[in-house]
């Protein structure tokens, strides 16, 4: 989740280099339904946009699903379902899914160590691992790999037109033992990616497509910020629509399953969602209880305002893509406190009403409304913009 100015990637041996992904045909989305159809009351769901048109809060979607059902969609000005965003550190939450794909495969654990792996496939890269060996896949993922790396902002090569990224990575210095204490720095996801590259013979973007996106049947998404090598990075640089973002948290909702097949393996999905290592909100990849803490709750999280947020208890599932204020530490940023004011104050008051809720044409017309108001609506960013922070279409 730190400032990311430039996507990058990389490819762990050569032929592995590829375009960036699109597809083309948009499918089939998750159904809409009147909230109250579901029981949810729309009225709360109104006074959130209301608040964030007040403030002027750059929220250029937000989305809730409830059984399976789309029962709010709201975007700003210039902005529609077809829109993808850039998630910043939601894509460490797809590697993470990624990499159980692979478990489920047989083809990779995460006791794994992961510095032979990426060895055998880089040698040139042996003396920088060696003295990683310990280093196991679940110690990447719970950000409690013992690592060490110190950001330079403006001018990180771990970022900024990289050549060979893994081999940053790779040199990056060895501070504490391998599931000591939580440090969350982004040299774990770009080993986690390059070891999905390594146990998937291919790319990590290409596999995604194979493995998660086509599957989910997502659309217009694009893993941005190749390096020298070709390659994408397991930790940022991911652009997605906020419907498929939404089908993430779906599938995760359902125990790794779309449409009758077993996409992800439950058992993973139970292993992501669980804290893992020193740190008791964080599993792999996944923030537990980040949001909520009344009740389970996990989900991803992205610098300025990206969300993906799994409500078991209420079967429900709710999605951000905005740009707000970065000031404060990691786990009390400004975007964090807005986003928890408006799932804690308004999300579940609507999904939980005191009173049944109940559908009339009155709550209808405010609700379509308030939606169209809000799509006049542009709201002032929260911090900088970097160039990859507008929507694309």
């Amino acid at each position: 989740m730190k400032p990311l100015l430039l996507q990058a990637t990389f490819v762990l041996a050569a032929g592995l280099a590829a375009a960036p992904l699109r597809a083309q045909a948009a499918p089939a989305d998750i159904p809409a339904a009147v909230p109250e159809a579901v029981g949810v009351d729309s009225g709360r769901l109104v006074q959130l946009s209301e608040w964030i048109r007040r403030d002027k809060l750059d929220v250029r979607s937000l989305l809730v699903v409830k059984d399976g059902k789309l029962v709010f969609e709201r975007y700003a000005s210039g902005v529609d379902r077809d829109s993808n965003h850039e998630l910043y550190s939601v894509t460490k939450f797809v590697s993470a899914l990624l990499v159980g794909t692979l478990v489920g495969d047989g083809k990779l654990a995460d006791t794994d160590p992961v510095a032979p792996r990426l060895a055998a496939a880089r040698p040139d890269l042996t003396p920088a691992l060696a003295d990683k060996k310990a280093i196991e896949l679940r110690h990447l993922m719970s950000m409690s790999s013992g690592l060490s790396y110190k950001l330079v902002e403006g001018t990180d090569t771990l970022y900024y037109g990289v050549k060979d990224r893994l081999a940053v990575a790779a040199g990056a210095g060895v501070r504490s033992a391998p599931g000591s204490d939580f440090d969350y720095i982004d040299v774990n996801p770009v080993l986690v990616g390059a070891t999905v590259a390594q146990a998937a013979a291919q790319a990590e973007d290409r596999y995604a497509r194979s493995r998660l996106f086509e599957p989910l049947g997502m659309a217009h998404y694009r893993w941005d910020g190749a390096d020298g090598r070709g390659a994408v990075s397991g930790g940022w640089g991911l652009r997605l629509r906020s419907i498929d973002m939404a089908k993430l948290g779906q599938l995760m909702l359902q125990r790794g399953r779309w449409n009758g097949h077993q996409v992800v393996p439950e058992s993973w999905v139970q292993r992501m969602t669980m804290p893992s290592g020193p740190a008791t909100d964080y599993g792999y990849y996944t923030w537990v209880n980040n949001i909520v803490k009344s009740e389970h709750e996990f989900g991803a999280m992205g610098f300025k305002g990206q969300f993906i947020t799994v409500l078991p208890q209420h079967n429900a599932v709710v999605v951000m893509n905005s740009i707000m204020s970065t000031d404060g530490g990691l786990r009390d940023a400004k975007y964090l406190q807005l986003y928890r004011r408006m799932v804690n104050e308004f999300v579940l008051p609507a999904l939980r009403p005191a009173a049944p809720a109940v559908a009339s044409a009155e709550r209808e017309a405010a609700l379509r409304r308030e939606l169209e108001l809000a799509r006049q609506t542009q709201g002032v960013p929260g911090t900088a913009l970097a160039f990859n922070d507008n929507p694309e279409h």
